[in-house]
Formats: structure tokens, C-alpha cells, sequence
């Protein structure tokens, strides 16, 4: 847990003190580290924006903040759109012949937005459902094995461009997603590499989808969501359809990042607690769906 920062200090108690010591005060220096990582998550949480207006000449401009795990998705998404649109521009361009190319080449700022339109209008024309993520443009998150088990153990919890996102939040994302395991020697170097795999598999999250119809937060509902592990993977829970609720993304954050509680009941009814630990009102059963064939 040292750093450029602390390394000083940390030298200064291992200096003079016990063995005993130096863990304790290790221990207690990286709790207040994580309740501080906690506080900014929760801090760049709240200050999420996104503002929208009409300019005098009638274009619309937007301003925003998203949260990194968020940014992500959207520089993502609009690199599949962009790719998209001028993938098939080029081809009508080749089909057409060199008379109808154009001779100006839109600049990244406009391709951004006609990425940004493109999504738009397919959002409205298919419906706002995420559905499967796809396999080409994806979000890395890299957490060392002992963080993802227990927030409170030390281990890196870094997007792929190396912005920090909590280990809660990492836990969050990997409870449905792709997953990867590598391992490093002692001095970071990668030794070996695991198969990718999905955390749930298609079969079992059209199932997960078919059951609750929607996320199960008391007083949600909203028709699509992500799967959320009640007993994290990490920590060894089954991939199961008994250890598995469909919760939207607001609210499968609530239950990691902002301390709400989740649990099934043995007659398999779910049980959602504020993060003071008091119950809330009863979660509604999923509606009725007709039989997979």
C-alpha cells in the first residue's frame, strides 16, 4: 500500500515499532483508504450531469459529467456507432465510384455526433433494452483477485485507460459480464491467462430474463437490468438461478456502492434492506409469464 506519498511515513513506523504494530497500523491506514475511495465514489456519483438546451439557432447543445465505469460506455458505444456509419459510408462510396466521393471527410467532432444521432434513433426504433453485451467493444476493468473477494483487501481496481473506480464498483460490473483471470509473477509480468468466459451464460440469463421480467427493487420494475450475484462469485456463490436477481443498473448500484442489502428467502421470495440494516416494503412478485416452450 505504499506510495511515493506514504512511503516516508510507513518507513518511519516500521522503523520504530513491532511487527504486530506496523499491521495494525497498516490496517487501519488502508480501512480509512477505502472509506475515503468510497466517499469520492459516491462524491463523482452525485455529480453526475447532463445538461441539454437549444442554442439561439435552434442546434442543441449538450454539457456533462458521467462517472468513469459510465464514460467508458459512452466513448465505447459511440466508437461502435462511428465505425458503423463510416464503415458504410465508405462502401457506398466504393460501389458508387470515385465521382460521388465526397470531398470532405466529416472531423471527429462530427462523426461523434452522428455516432450520437445513430444511437438515438436506434434507441427509439428497436426500444431501450441493452440486451447481451457485445464482444467488440467492451469495458475493461482490471481488480486483483483478493479485492474482488473483499473490498476492504488491498489490490488494484483500475479501468483500462487507468482511471480508479472502487472495488465495489468493479464488483458491481463483474457480477455480469465477461471474465478473464490472469496471473502474474512476483514482479507483475503475466504468466498466464485464462479463457474468457461469461459470468452467466446466455442460457441462464434468458431464463434470469423469463422469471423476473424486470428488476426487483421494491417499487422499480423497469423491464430490463442486469444480473446481480446475491452471493457474489468472488466470494462463492453459485451462477445460479437461485443466486440471481435482475436488478436495472440505479438499482444494482444501490445494492453495491450505496450499501443496500439483498437476500432470498428460503421459500425463494427476495428481501431488500436500507443500509441501516431496516427492511423495506415487500418486494412485489415478478409478473406472470407464459411457459418457455
Amino acid at each position: 500500500m505504499a506510495t511515493p506519498e506514504t512511503e516516508e511515513r510507513l518507513l518511519a513506523v516500521g522503523r520504530a515499532g513491532t511487527a504486530d504494530h506496523v499491521e495494525r497500523i497498516v490496517r487501519g491506514w488502508r480501512r480509512i483508504d477505502r472509506k475515503a475511495e468510497a466517499a469520492e465514489a459516491a462524491r463523482r456519483h452525485g455529480s453526475r450531469a447532463l445538461h441539454v438546451y437549444q442554442d439561439e439557432d435552434g442546434m442543441v447543445t449538450l454539457r456533462g459529467r458521467l462517472a468513469p465505469e459510465v464514460g467508458v460506455v459512452l466513448l465505447q458505444v459511440l466508437a461502435a456507432a462511428r465505425e458503423t456509419l463510416y464503415q458504410q459510408a465508405r462502401g457506398k462510396d466504393a460501389d458508387a465510384g470515385p465521382a460521388d466521393v465526397s470531398a470532405e471527410t466529416p472531423t471527429m467532432a462530427q462523426q461523434q455526433a452522428d455516432a450520437l444521432a445513430l444511437l438515438a434513433e436506434t434507441a427509439l426504433h428497436h426500444g431501450i433494452d441493452p440486451g447481451a453485451p457485445a464482444e467488440r467493444y467492451q469495458v475493461v476493468v482490471h481488480i486483483d483477485a483478493p479485492a474482488l473477494a473483499d473490498p476492504d483487501q488491498p489490490g488494484q481496481s483500475v479501468l483500462e485507460d487507468g482511471a480508479n473506480v472502487s472495488p465495489e464498483t468493479s464488483r458491481r460490473l463483474a457480477c455480469d459480464a465477461s471474465r478473464v483471470v490472469m496471473r502474474h509473477d512476483p514482479d507483475g509480468r503475466g504468466v498466464e491467462i485464462g479463457a474468457r468466459t461469461r459470468t452467466i451464460p446466455p442460457a441462464l440469463r434468458r431464463a434470469l430474463h423469463h422469471r423476473d421480467r424486470g428488476c426487483r427493487f421494491p417499487g422499480c420494475g423497469v423491464r430490463f437490468g442486469q444480473g446481480h450475484h446475491i452471493r457474489h462469485w468472488a466470494q462463492g456463490g453459485p451462477t445460479t438461478l437461485s443466486n440471481l436477481a435482475l436488478l436495472c443498473h440505479r438499482h444494482h448500484r444501490a445494492v453495491h456502492e450505496d450499501g443496500y442489502q439483498l437476500d432470498r428467502q428460503p421459500d425463494g421470495e427476495l428481501r431488500f434492506r436500507r443500509p441501516d440494516g431496516r427492511l423495506l416494503s415487500e418486494v412485489p412478485p415478478p409478473p406472470k409469464s407464459p411457459p418457455i416452450p
